[in-house]
């Protein structure tokens, strides 16, 4: 019962933003900012996501590295599987699914896997909060969208800030941290209280077992080189809306995004994916980015080759993380089906206690 609440509540947050991203849609516009877009900027693009998909496979394996040096090959079918598990399941069941995969090809326990994955994303959550605090000084002020971005990022930094804060602090002092969530979250939810003190476990036993500095140096790095791929392969798939090839008589609106700009997008697109949603993003997806495209462009072009734009940005990048973790799965033999069902299972598990 509780599974289907959430499911309705996560398909209507979907319909909401789909209808908010669309109710002004231009639709002949649109289809023919889609029919005269030039595709072979999808080749580029196309790059710039294994790309993407290589420095996040290799940034994960660096914060590991302090458990044990995992090949590559083990690495990036548990990634690919991984990623592919986050974007289609329901429930953020998918968040099991590396940690729960590398454990299979490792001698790493699930629970230290799990952490470095809790690391990674409050990493990435203020690393793109900063960046859009920096990047806002050189939006102009006109547009009403900027306040809602500005406030997004210090949601973000709220949000991912607390998180290193309160694992900081359970590092310092463990017990007394298992004994303050007992005392307040275990008041009315035991259960969770009882996951979130096993998180606090296992973040200090990792913590204690961090990688070599040069091992941490990469981390970063391939960080900085992930976000960066990202941004420059979104400015170059925008050029595919730039009309060049529409029909004489077309009402194709041209669309482009400066590297500057594509950046910004990026960042409001991350905080528009953090609301949860149905599986793969729908809506909250086209919403975000037609809010990020909004500080810079008309709405006549945002509601009609920006909204191809992001439809085709979605679309690609679902069809690379599904096809990679499709791929990983038939190489190595193993069953979808299989999978997550044992990561349904790992969901409902009650956390050892602290």
């Amino acid at each position: 019962m509780k599974r289907a609440v959430k499911l309705s509540a996560s398909i209507l947050v979907t319909l909401l933003f789909l209808w908010w991203a669309f109710r002004d849609t231009d639709w002949g516009t649109q289809l023919a900012s889609m029919k005269s877009a030039n595709y072979l900027w999808l080749l580029p693009y196309f790059l710039c996501l294994v790309a993407i998909h290589v420095f996040r496979t290799l940034r994960w394996g660096s914060l590991l590295s302090g458990l044990e040096k995992i090949p590559f090959r083990k690495l990036n079918e548990a990634s690919a599987i991984g990623f592919m598990m986050l974007l289609v399941l329901p429930f953020r069941l998918g968040e099991f699914a590396r940690p729960f995969l590398i454990a299979q090809r490792s001698s790493i326990r699930r629970s230290a896997a799990m952490t470095s994955v809790v690391l990674e994303r409050i990493v990435d959550g203020l690393f793109v909060a900063a960046s859009m605090r920096v990047l806002l000084f050189f939006v102009p002020n006109e547009t009403p969208e900027v306040r809602y971005v500005k406030l997004g990022s210090w949601l973000m930094f709220a949000v991912f800030g607390g998180g290193l804060l309160f694992l900081l602090f359970g590092l310092w002092q463990q017990e007394r941290t298992v004994r303050l969530v007992r005392s307040t979250v275990g008041r009315f939810a035991p259960g969770l209280a009882d996951k979130v003190a096993d998180v606090v476990d296992t973040f200090v036993g990792a913590m204690r077992q961090l990688p070599d500095a040069r091992q941490v140096a990469l981390f970063f790095l391939f960080t900085v080189l992930y976000w960066g791929v990202n941004g420059l392969g979104m400015m170059l798939l925008a050029q595919a809306f730039d009309c060049t090839g529409a029909a004489a008589g077309s009402t194709c609106q041209p669309m482009e995004l400066t590297l500057f700009q594509a950046y910004v997008v990026l960042c409001v697109l991350v905080v528009g994916v953090m609301i949860p949603a149905a599986p793969g993003m729908v809506g909250t997806f086209q919403a975000a980015c037609k809010v990020g495209l909004s500080l810079f462009l008309p709405a006549t072009v945002v509601n009609a080759g920006g909204l191809a734009y992001a439809n085709v940005l979605w679309l690609a990048q679902t069809a690379q993380t599904v096809g990679f973790g499709l791929i990983m799965m038939s190489l190595g033999h193993m069953s979808f089906k299989d999978i997550a069902g044992k990561l349904e299972k790992e969901g409902e598990a009650p956390a050892p206690t602290a």
